[in-house]
């Protein structure tokens, strides 16, 4: 009966701006339309995916109807002051309406175009974090150490929960990997945009000539996909067992625990070596599902595709998005070229003024699109 919501937004970069609004009103009525028909829906008996997608549509919806809404009846308030100009006795009343309430649309059309923006379906969603060693050694392990413990003061703070799924630690410390599940409402949203080469400079402790050193990580946030996500067949796996690797002396596992599950179709290898076998399996499925869900959005969208692969390259200190200057305790994020001078704060955690800013860019290239 009515096209779905991402449907309708393709044709409003298509339709032309009324005189009085950039927004084209009858477009928003049928998105209204189609939030009144999913909320219908919803109290039908349904089978259990359908009531999932359609369940789904409608949350994402909410906000955007709510904006909707305000935005319509700011619009109507208009008109009917307007409509009073005739009237000598309303007119001192109606002009001085006319002035508060046009004063208040341009905000009103900003916050409608914001919530236009097609949304990302994985935005609400948990993630999977994984920080990688790339140039520079022990100090490379010893930055990824730094960067992980970052992110995890970060999700404290906004009370996510953190889980290490499988490490790797450096000879000197820090990690030469490390995979953590960060679970909480609109995780990805968040940290999507810290995929990518993190450069360090700083004189390393091992240094006696107190020399500046250049030293990458590179990290990658992947959404957490669920079974509805991603389809896995049991035939498409290769699943090994084999034992894990331990500190020595009571440490050692002397079971075959350890899990490696290879996806046969993709290539994908994910390993798991914590004590149990079962879990070992679990962790490793979670992290295989978020990968393979995370190369089927990429080729959903090849733009975003080009950007990720841009974004994590190789590992090479000469590609990054953000530098870390600890000599003048700065952080660069080279993206949205925005240099802050609180390296000690972010480092500590203190990470929302760069999420915003680079929310907020990431924003502002999808309006031009929409409204090109």
């Amino acid at each position: 009966m009515f096209r779905k919501y991402n449907d309708l937004l393709l044709t409003l970069r298509q339709e032309p701006a009324k005189p009085k609004s950039m927004i084209p009103r009858e477009k928003i009525h049928q998105i209204l339309q189609r939030f009144e028909f999913l909320e219908a829906s919803m109290a039908e008996a349904l089978s259990g995916d359908d009531f999932v997608k359609i369940s789904k549509e409608y949350s994402g919806l909410q906000a955007v109807v709510e904006q909707a809404r305000a935005y319509e009846q700011l619009v109507e308030d208009i008109d009917a002051a307007e409509a009073m100009l005739g009237d000598a006795e309303m007119r001192a009343y109606a002009e001085e309406e006319l002035e508060r309430l046009k004063g208040e649309l341009p905000e009103a059309e900003q916050a409608m175009r914001l919530a236009l923006i097609p949304k990302d379906e994985a935005d609400e969603k948990s993630a999977i974090l994984e920080i990688r060693a790339g140039t520079g050694g022990d100090e490379a392990a010893l930055f990824a150490g730094d960067l992980y413990r970052m992110y995890l003061r970060y999700a404290e703070g906004r009370r996510w929960k953190v889980e290490i799924m499988e490490e790797s630690p450096g000879e000197m410390g820090g990690y030469k990997e490390i995979i953590a599940s960060v679970k909480g409402a609109g995780v990805f949203a968040r940290l999507k945009f810290e995929s990518g080469v993190h450069r360090v400079q700083r004189v390393p402790e091992t240094e006696s000539q107190g020399r500046i050193h250049t030293s990458a990580a590179t990290v990658a946030v992947l959404p957490e996909a669920e079974a509805i996500d991603v389809v896995i067949n049991d035939g498409d796996l290769r699943i090994d067992t084999m034992r894990a690797s331990g500190s020595g002396g009571q440490h050692v596992n002397t079971t075959d625990s350890a899990v490696r599950i290879t996806h046969i179709p993709s290539g994908l290898v994910v390993t798991s070596s914590e004590k149990s076998q079962h879990t070992n399996r679990a962790k490793a499925m979670d992290v295989l599902r978020a990968r393979l869900y995370d190369m089927q959005r990429q080729e959903a969208d090849d733009a975003r595709a080009a950007d990720r692969k841009g974004q994590i390259g190789s590992g090479d200190r000469s590609e990054r998005i953000r530098t870390y200057n600890f000599p003048q305790g700065r952080v660069s994020d080279h993206r949205i070229n925005l240099t802050l001078y609180k390296l000690t704060e972010v480092i500590m955690g203190d990470l929302d003024e760069l999420v915003d800013a680079l929310i907020a860019d990431d924003q502002a290239h999808k309006l031009a699109d929409l409204e090109a």
